[in-house]
C-alpha cells in the first residue's frame, strides 16, 4: 500500500444474491464510507459503493457488482482512500491512526526505544505495533498505555504492561529519527 493511504473498511460477506455485501467500515459515521468516492484496494483495484441499508455495519451496492458469486469474491478486501481526501482535524488533540505511523516510541523519561510501525484493531480494541531492539511489542492504544502522542515532535510516549521489560535507550538517536 502506498504512502498517504488510510483504511477506510474492509467489504464483508454478500448480503443476498444480488451482489450487494456488508462493509465493516471505520468512519465516525459507518455510512459515511460511500461519501468518500472510489476507493481502492492494496492492488490499486476502485470501488465505487453506494450504501443501500443503513446501520453499523452498511449493506453496499459496488458499482460492476451484480452477483453474489461475485460479491463473495471481494470478502475481506480492504478499502482506502487517499489521505488527502480525509477531512482536516480542528482539535489538536484528534488525528487519525494512520499518522501513529513511524512515530518514536518514548518512555517517560523521553527515551526512545521503539517506533510504531502498525496501527491495528481486529475487534477487541486498537492497539499499536512498536519496531524496538528486542523485536515487536505491541501495546494497547488506550490513555492509560499511551498518554501522550506529539505528532508536531514525531513521538508519543509509551508505558508498557508491567510484565514487559522495555531496556533504557535501545535506540540510537539515528534509529529513531528514521
Amino acid at each position: 500500500m502506498g504512502e498517504g493511504r488510510v483504511l477506510l473498511g474492509v467489504i464483508g460477506r454478500p448480503h443476498g444474491v444480488r451482489g450487494l455485501v456488508r462493509v465493516q467500515s471505520f468512519t465516525a459515521d459507518p455510512c459515511a464510507i460511500a461519501e468518500y468516492g472510489p476507493l481502492a484496494d492494496e492492488a490499486g483495484r476502485r470501488f465505487a459503493l453506494r450504501v443501500v441499508m443503513r446501520g453499523a455495519m452498511p449493506v453496499c451496492a459496488i458499482d460492476g457488482v451484480a452477483d453474489r458469486t461475485a460479491a463473495a469474491r471481494l470478502t475481506g478486501t480492504r478499502l482506502y482512500v487517499a489521505r488527502a481526501q480525509l477531512p482536516a482535524l480542528e482539535d489538536p488533540d484528534e488525528f487519525y491512526c494512520a499518522d501513529l505511523i513511524g512515530l518514536a516510541a518514548e518512555d517517560e523519561e523521553g527515551r526512545v526505544f521503539g517506533q510504531v510501525v502498525s496501527v491495528e484493531d481486529y475487534g477487541a480494541g486498537t492497539f499499536l505495533e512498536i519496531a524496538t531492539a528486542r523485536g515487536p511489542l505491541a501495546v494497547p492504544f488506550t490513555r492509560a498505555r499511551v498518554p501522550r502522542v506529539d505528532l508536531a515532535r514525531g513521538r508519543l510516549v509509551v508505558i508498557p504492561p508491567a510484565e514487559v521489560i522495555v531496556p533504557p535507550s535501545t535506540m540510537g538517536e539515528r534509529e529513531a529519527a528514521a
